[in-house]
């Protein structure tokens, strides 16, 4: 599984939550820093090359969807996270986010 730019990750938050749409239905979605038709487009088709999403074609149009789950995607960004970050060691996850204040003794 290939790494996303954070646009693309931006897109397949959008993809999982609507399961299907077309690019102007994507492009609807963005708050802020909206990108032109034809970029959003490009990047779609990346995701679709990199084996994130697939299509459905109606003539010249696609509607896309999601072939990996956020569930899946999740999994592996935490794993590498931790592997790289933590030196695969969930205590020193643990310990990380105890010394950021983000989870207390209790949790």
């Amino acid at each position: 599984m290939q790494k996303l730019t954070n646009k693309e990750e931006e897109i397949m938050h959008i993809l999982w939550k609507l399961e299907k749409a077309f690019v102007k239905d994507v492009l609807a979605e963005i708050k802020n820093d909206k990108p032109h038709y034809n970029t959003l487009s490009t990047i779609i088709r990346n995701l679709e090359e990199k084996g994130y999403v697939s299509y459905n074609a109606y003539g010249k149009t696609h509607q896309y969807f999601p072939v990996v789950s956020k569930e899946s995607y999740k999994e592996r960004f935490m794993n590498t996270a931790i592997e790289s970050y933590f030196n695969n060691s969930y205590k020193n996850v643990v310990s990380f986010f105890a010394k950021e204040e983000k989870i207390s003794v209790d949790e």
